[in-house]
C-alpha cells in the first residue's frame, strides 16, 4: 500500500501562486509514476501533471507554461508550484501514485491506483 497525504491548498487571488505538497510513503517501490488530478463537482477528475520515476514531466494542455511538478526522491514528496492562477483553476487537487508499463503522453486515471485525500484550491477574481 502507498499512502498519500496533500497539502497547501487555499484561496489566493487570481495571477498569484500556491505550492501544493504530498508526501509520500508505504510500498513505494511498486510505483513508477506520480502525478496530479482535480476535480469541480458535476465533472470528471482530470489529470493535471504527472512525472516518472526518470523525472519525465507531461502537463495538461490547460496549465503548461504555469504549473511544475517536481519529485524530492530524498524527502518522499511530490510538489505542484501553481503561477498565475485563474479562476478555472479552482478545484479538489489530488495527489496520485501509480504503475503502468506504458509510456504515454497523456495523463490517464487509470494509470493511477493510489490517491490522497484532496486539498481545496480556490481562486477568486
Amino acid at each position: 500500500q502507498v499512502q498519500l497525504v496533500e497539502s497547501g491548498g487555499g484561496s489566493v487571488q487570481a495571477g498569484g501562486s500556491l505550492r501544493l505538497s504530498c508526501v509520500v510513503s508505504g510500498s513505494t517501490a511498486t510505483t513508477n509514476r506520480m502525478g496530479w488530478f482535480r476535480q469541480v463537482p458535476g465533472k470528471e477528475r482530470e489529470g493535471v501533471a504527472k512525472i516518472s520515476l526518470g523525472g519525465s514531466t507531461r502537463y495538461a494542455d490547460s496549465v503548461k507554461g504555469r504549473f511544475t511538478i517536481s519529485h524530492d526522491k530524498v524527502k518522499n514528496t511530490v510538489y505542484l508550484q501553481m503561477n498565475a492562477l485563474i479562476v478555472e483553476d479552482t478545484a479538489m487537487y489530488y495527489c496520485a501514485a501509480g504503475y503502468s508499463p506504458f509510456v504515454r503522453a497523456s495523463i490517464r486515471r487509470e494509470d493511477f491506483r493510489y490517491w490522497g485525500q484532496g486539498t481545496q484550491v480556490t481562486v477568486f477574481s
